[in-house]
C-alpha cells in the first residue's frame, strides 16, 4: 500500500459516493443549523478534503460564497459534487495549500470551518499559527468553528494509549499503527504505520493528543468570544463535540504572524 492509497482508503468519509458519507453530510448540515449562524456569509472549509464540511455548512447558512483549502488538490475535486448533491448552487473556490498560513492564501472570510477530528495533525506550535492565521482570515464578528473530541480522556484514560493499535480494516487487509517515539518539545506521539499481513510499512506520522480545554485556551488569546457545544447538547449522532470561536482579535494575530516568539 502506497501513501497516496493510505490517505484514499482513510478519506473514503468525505467521498460524495459513499453512501456513509452523503449520511454524515446531513448530520453536519443538522449541526450547523442549530448553532444559528449568520445567513448570506462567506464560507472557508479548512483542511476541506473534498468539501463535505463546507457545502454543508453553505446549505444551512445559505452561503454567499465558499471557499475550500486543503493541501490536496486531487480531494478538493470532488466539491462539486458535494454542491450538486446539496441542491444549493454556491460560487466556490479551490485553494491548494497549508491551513497555518491561511491568511496568505484566502480573502476575507465570515465563518471559518476545521472539521472531522483535524487538529491531531496540528502540534502545540502549529496550533498557534493555525488560530492566528485563522482569526486574521476573518471579518470583524467572524466565526471559527471546530469539530473535535478530547483525545486526552477519551484515549489517555477511557482506553489507554496503545503502542500497537489495528487503525482500519480494507479489503483482505488491515492497517495497524504502532507508538514510534514523543517528541517533548512538539507535544506530539510517532506513529508508524505497517499493512498486514506481511507488516510492509507505509508512513510515519505525528500526532497532537489535544484535549478541548487547551484548544479553548488557545482560541481565547485569539477571539473574544468562545463556547464550547458538547455531544449531548447539539443531539445529533455521529458528531463530536464542537467549539465556536467568535470576533477575531487581529491586533494579537498580527502580533503572532509578524513577531513570532523563539527560542533564546
Amino acid at each position: 500500500m502506497s501513501l497516496e492509497e493510505l490517505y484514499k482508503y482513510l478519506r473514503w468519509r468525505m467521498d460524495p459516493k459513499d453512501e456513509g458519507a452523503r449520511k454524515r453530510f446531513q448530520r453536519i448540515v443538522e449541526v450547523a443549523k442549530k448553532l444559528a449562524l449568520p445567513e448570506n456569509e462567506r464560507i472557508l472549509d479548512i483542511c476541506a478534503g473534498t468539501g463535505i464540511a463546507g457545502v454543508a455548512f453553505a446549505l444551512a447558512t445559505n452561503a454567499s460564497k465558499l471557499t475550500v483549502l486543503d493541501a490536496r488538490g486531487d480531494d478538493l475535486e470532488k466539491v462539486n459534487e458535494w454542491i450538486k448533491i446539496s441542491g444549493r448552487d454556491v460560487p466556490v473556490d479551490k485553494v491548494v495549500g497549508d491551513a497555518r498560513s491561511v491568511h496568505e492564501l484566502v480573502g476575507e472570510h465570515d465563518i471559518a470551518v476545521l472539521w472531522g477530528l483535524t487538529m491531531p495533525h496540528f502540534d502545540a506550535f502549529d496550533a498557534v499559527k493555525l488560530f492566528a492565521s485563522v482569526a486574521l482570515t476573518l471579518s470583524k464578528e467572524g466565526y471559527f468553528i471546530i469539530e473535535e473530541t478530547d483525545r486526552v480522556y477519551g484515549i489517555m484514560y477511557m482506553v489507554g494509549y496503545k503502542d500497537f493499535l489495528v487503525e482500519s480494516e480494507g479489503e483482505g487487509y488491515q492497517l495497524a499503527s504502532v507508538h514510534s517515539g514523543y517528541d517533548k518539545g512538539r507535544g506530539a506521539f510517532k506513529r508508524t504505520y505497517y499493512k498486514l499481513p506481511g507488516f510492509e510499512k507505509v508512513t510515519e506520522e505525528y500526532h497532537r493528543l489535544w484535549d478541548l480545554a487547551s484548544q479553548l485556551a488557545i482560541g481565547s488569546i485569539f477571539f473574544r468570544e468562545y463556547k464550547l457545544f458538547e455531544r449531548f447538547q447539539h443531539g445529533v449522532q455521529g458528531v463530536s463535540d464542537v467549539i465556536v470561536f467568535r470576533k477575531p482579535r487581529k491586533n494579537v494575530a498580527e502580533e503572532m504572524v509578524h513577531s513570532p516568539s523563539s527560542t533564546f
